[in-house]
């Protein structure tokens, strides 16, 4: 029986960080072996906000090694390049003849990107879902891990598919939002103000490229208080995360000490901190490395992205003919 198709791309804009990892990476290493996958680089999508590409190159490749690192098998799953299958760009020709200026000007990311950037609203950025759609039906993709922040974007996906569907003929399944529920761990800034960013707030993220020692100098100046005044207290956010942090790199008996010294009022958080750091390190370290390696064996990474690609251009090349057929006769 054939397996489900996944697929999620991330725009190789700032660096990969620990709340990548923890929210999206490690589940689809998970799922790369209980679902047949398709994981992108969307240089395309990082055009519409970032006109400089001087260095996407070298950023594109530092997010395929860094996915590999992540313990990504490229030999299991199409890990490749937007830019390198073209039938996307062509679907999303097709999916913009069914898409309507006021839908997309009422998008929440666009009238967010519009607040932010008022002087680069450009086409690329109007059709941004247009452009997602594509990237998930070029493969007929029916499950794709999003976070809150997209979901309207895969309702989008989804009313393109039907629209489509209703003119043409059945083609495209409908795609749906899934990840692993309960099992998502959110990570927090350090310094207590909302999610790590890949380009924002540098200092309190703690990125997988993050050499050892910018590792211990973020973690020692995370925010902390002064303590619980009263047993069992209940733990602020910023005190949650660091114990969060810490479920996640260090030891079970680790993780129980400090939980039982904040529990009796007799934790020190400076201590805490240290402990957290050097497990940090010795997380954070080996995928570093292996990302480091990768980065610089280009004749390797090359291949990888080529493999990739050919597997996707092969099922994209399967709808775009249905498609073509559909819409073209």
């Amino acid at each position: 029986m054939a397996k489900e198709v996944v697929l999620s791309g991330i725009r190789p804009t700032g660096f990969l960080h620990l709340g990548n990892y923890f929210g999206a990476m490690r589940n689809y290493v998970r799922m790369q072996d209980e679902y047949d996958c398709y994981f992108f680089v969307a240089n395309w999508h990082s055009l519409t906000t970032h006109p400089d590409t001087r260095e996407l190159g070298v950023a594109v490749n530092r997010v395929v090694a860094e996915n590999i690192a992540c313990g990504l098998d490229p030999d299991k799953v199409a890990l490749y390049v937007q830019s390198d299958v073209p039938e996307i760009a062509e679907l999303y020709l097709y999916l913009n003849m069914l898409s309507y200026k006021g839908e997309l000007e009422k998008t929440t990311t666009f009238k967010e990107k519009v607040r932010l950037s008022p002087d680069n609203v450009n086409a690329g950025l109007l059709t941004y879902p247009v452009l997602q759609a594509a990237d998930i039906l070029i493969h007929r993709a029916v499950k794709v891990p999003v976070g809150k922040d997209q979901e309207q974007n895969m309702e989008m996906a989804r009313n393109f598919a039907q629209r489509f569907n209703h003119r043409y003929g059945e083609t495209f399944p409908m795609p749906y939002g899934f990840n692993y529920g309960g099992e998502l761990v959110k990570i927090l800034s350090l310094d207590g103000n909302g999610k790590m960013s890949k380009s924002e707030n540098q200092l309190a993220t703690l990125y997988l490229a993050d050499e050892d020692e910018a590792i211990r100098k973020k973690i020692m100046k995370a925010k902390t208080d002064s303590g619980p005044t009263e047993p069992n207290a209940v733990k602020v956010d910023y005190i949650e995360n660091l114990f969060t942090l810490m479920k996640i790199v260090s030891t079970s008996d680790v993780v129980k000490k400090f939980e039982d010294d904040f529990n009796g009022c007799s934790i020190r958080y400076g201590d805490m901190k240290k402990q957290l750091a050097e497990d940090m390190v010795n997380f954070i370290k080996p995928i570093r490395e292996k990302a480091a390696d990768l980065q610089n064996n280009k004749e390797l990474l090359d291949r990888i992205k080529k493999q990739g690609a050919d597997k996707a251009r092969a099922s994209a090349n399967e709808t775009i003919k249905l498609v073509r057929k559909a819409v073209l006769g």
